[in-house]
């Protein structure tokens, strides 16, 4: 089970006892827009957002071991996270 934020992460839109995957997609340390890909542990698509204007991104994820994958022009990152029921995985991804 997963949900998906267009347009960049809010943090006040974050709900206590939400599991959360966000983070930011980067090249050479300023923001990158593109899109932004959950993969299960199996490597099975599960969502897509586009990450905002400052490279942000959020997904709210069920518990357990995902793949978030960055996809930008010229380039595509890979990035493995475990979120525990409730938490919140922050994830930087430079690409």
């Amino acid at each position: 089970m997963c949900g998906a934020q267009a347009g960049g992460p809010d943090a006040s839109a974050i709900k206590p006892g939400e599991t959360t995957i966000q983070g930011q997609v980067t090249r050479d340390g300023e923001p990158v827009t593109g899109y932004v890909r959950l993969l299960d542990s199996t490597g099975e698509f599960t969502a897509e957002v586009p990450t905002s204007a400052t490279g942000q991104f959020r997904f709210y994820a069920a518990e357990g071991t995902w793949t978030v994958r960055a996809l930008v022009p010229g380039a595509t990152a890979d990035r493995q996270v475990v979120v525990q029921t409730g938490g919140l995985a922050e994830v930087a991804i430079a690409v």
